[in-house]
């Protein structure tokens, strides 16, 4: 197992034992976030996701593996089961990450999943008849900035 290989690993370690700190600390002071929900996150934002995220997750239960680094990065596959506290609809959330790491540290984190998959899950006939729309991603992109800007704020993280 390379280094970086390792460092995704305790990631995904502390992230099925709901260790926010470890999580937090794997990431460069410089890095940035993206998935099909959150865009762009900063350092703080990533930090503060990762706790809101787990502070909520309740019945969560995550899975990884195929952890392999190529080409200067690594790659990894993660499963997600929840309830999704919106709804209180079961999400099982399948997600491919990438990674790029500098000096022992995350600076780009990218995961890719089924948004429509997910949004089906998530939101039920709604999901399911609009999760495919631009609309309604964008909608759950802004009420996912703002459920984060006001846990920042609530938490003094801004």
């Amino acid at each position: 197992m390379t280094p970086n290989e390792a460092l995704i690993h305790q990631f995904y370690t502390a992230f099925q034992q709901k260790d926010v700190k470890t999580m937090q600390s794997s990431y460069d002071d410089h890095a940035i976030f993206n998935d099909a929900v959150f865009i762009n996150l900063d350092a703080q934002q990533i930090r503060a996701m990762w706790q809101m995220l787990l502070s909520r997750s309740g019945d969560m239960v995550m899975d990884f593996r195929n952890v392999r680094e190529e080409g200067g990065r690594v790659r990894a596959y993660w499963e997600a089961r929840y309830t999704f506290t919106a709804t209180g609809k079961k999400v099982v959330n399948k997600i491919n990450a990438e990674f790029e790491i500098k000096d022992g540290k995350i600076v780009k984190h990218t995961d890719t999943f089924n948004f429509h998959r997910w949004a089906r899950q998530a939101f039920g006939i709604g999901g399911l008849l609009l999760g495919w729309t631009n609309v309604f991603k964008e909608k759950v992109r802004q009420t996912a900035k703002k459920k984060l800007d006001e846990y920042m704020l609530k938490s003094n993280q801004q």
